[in-house]
């Protein structure tokens, strides 16, 4: 299932590593010194491209960090950890108090532009040789670029960017910081042509498609308020796509859920390789789900972990009486040891709850030994609930269709309640407010809430530190202010 990410040799990534310039630490391969690689003997055939192609994806592992730090960002839950000083970087974002010399922004900062460097390294020489499916390889390459760089516009706000080329030193001293609308519009026309050329059904698990590329078009101008543009694609994802809601909520967050029939687009992991605390970002597996795990936790069907990103008693009063998605968004580790008899220990932030979608599950007696680091449980960046509940939102307050509106957020509803019995029908801002509460329990835990409240203009009346006008944007990392030599100006109010 996983095959496309991982068939990649240890020279391959070595080589790659080097060619794309970009490493956790020289120690990660030794390299004779003289032997290069370069643009003159590279992407001379498709096997080249395509190994470009998977060193794209794989920065895509590092969005582990963007999905926990998301979770944490919000009011769904607390930072959690050891102690007050446990990922002190974390426990900032939790508090709104972070800076710019905050060490886990800059590691979202620096990873995602990892991203678009390698994306626009294939582009830069996608016309040195011809094959058949390179059509398709560049739109993958495009919806990869539009994805590394959405994550960085809504972390950031305003960011550099190039057209199909590499960025090289000095840069940074010339190419501005483009406002967010012109980012957009980059972003838009990458996933614009990935839609028009990606397949329907992926090559390979964990490969882009048509509707992945539409789904990512339609939050885009969601984020926009483009209300009727986002309506139109997504609209066009739930008539035409190949997606179903399963019956059983819980089947989705399990390993044989994984690429199933609701997932639109998927991170993929594997826990084929250890994991290490001196780089995170290098290791194949989730590295978000140990570090959600139960402290001391010995039981049954999960494994223990570093109990960050607990929810707060607050989200877990927002499911409804005979919600079936409680149980499977929320683990309540009281009543789960009177019932089973586990026992685990509690860290900094104690809440009792925990984060179960994406908690360590055991594994096999082969997995790597590595401190629960290397999870292979994939990150379900896109589901096709989420697209529902994106077209009701568009449809809604884009004046377009209230029926409409109700129908696709009733469609969520009767999965998550098994019956007809709590359809919404509420109409005009009252519907706008149940699309809202929707999007927080069905996506709770998935590290989608704080970025849903900070462009729906509600953040300051519910993140607790909350200020308007700063905290919709997180810091540039002060050493790229300082590389800049004065072109970048920081964010407002940092």
């Amino acid at each position: 299932m996983k095959r496309f990410i991982y068939n990649k040799t240890i020279v391959t990534l070595a080589l790659l590593t080097l060619l794309l310039g970009y490493s956790c630490s020289d120690k990660f391969v030794e390299v004779s010194p003289e032997y290069s690689i370069d643009s003159e003997n590279y992407f001379n055939s498709e096997s080249d491209y395509y190994m470009a192609l998977v060193a794209s994806y794989d920065l895509l592992q590092s969005t582990y960090a963007n999905a926990i730090l998301g979770e944490i960002a919000s009011n769904n839950t607390r930072c959690g950890g050891e102690s007050p000083t446990d990922v002190i970087g974390w426990q900032q974002v939790d508090q709104m108090t972070q800076t710019p010399t905050n060490s886990n922004l800059s590691d979202i900062w620096d990873w995602m532009f990892a991203g678009v460097q390698r994306t626009n390294y294939f582009m830069e020489f996608k016309d040195k040789s011809d094959f058949d499916g390179k059509d398709e390889m560049i739109g993958e390459v495009r919806f990869l670029r539009a994805y590394f760089n959405f994550e960085l516009v809504k972390w950031f706000g305003p960011i550099p960017f190039k057209v199909d080329e590499r960025f090289k030193l000095g840069d940074e001293t010339t190419i501005p910081r483009y406002p967010v609308a012109e980012v957009y519009t980059f972003i838009e026309e990458d996933l614009q042509y990935a839609a028009s050329v990606l397949p329907s059904t992926p090559i390979q698990a964990g490969r882009a498609t048509k509707g992945a590329a539409q789904a990512l078009l339609g939050k885009v101008y969601l984020y926009q308020d483009k209300f009727a543009e986002s309506a139109e694609v997504l609209d066009k994802v739930i008539t035409e796509g190949p997606y179903f809601l399963v019956n059983d909520y819980n089947s989705i967050f399990e390993a044989e859920g994984e690429n199933g029939s609701e997932s639109v687009f998927e991170v993929q992991y594997t826990d084929a390789e250890g994991a290490s605390f001196n780089c995170l970002q290098c290791v194949e597996g989730n590295v978000a789900v140990g570090f959600s795990g139960v402290r001391g936790y010995d039981g049954p069907l999960f494994t223990s972990g570093f109990s960050f990103n607990v929810p707060t008693q607050e989200a877990v009063d927002q499911f409804e009486s005979g919600d079936l998605r409680m149980g499977v968004t929320i683990l309540d580790i009281a009543a789960w040891a009177d019932s089973t008899g586990a026992v685990y220990s509690t860290g900094n932030d104690h809440t009792g709850y925990f984060n179960r979608k994406y908690l360590p599950r055991k594994r096999s007696e082969n997995a790597q030994p590595d401190l629960n680091l290397t999870n292979p449980n994939n990150y379900r960046a896109i589901r096709y609930s989420d697209v529902l509940l994106m077209a009701a939102e568009a449809n809604n307050r884009g004046g377009i269709s209230d029926a409409k509106a109700q129908e696709y957020l009733n469609m969520v509803r009767r999965r998550a309640f098994g019956d007809d019995d709590h359809n919404i029908t509420l109409a005009g801002a009252a519907l706008t407010d149940a699309i809202y509460h929707e999007r927080r329990v069905e996506l709770m835990g998935e590290g989608i809430h704080f970025f849903d409240l900070v462009r729906t203009g509600r953040a300051a009346g519910q993140v607790e530190g909350f200020v308007a006008g700063k905290n919709e944007v997180f810091p540039i990392p002060i050493e790229e202010i300082e590389f800049s030599a004065g072109n970048w100006k920081q964010n407002p109010n940092y």
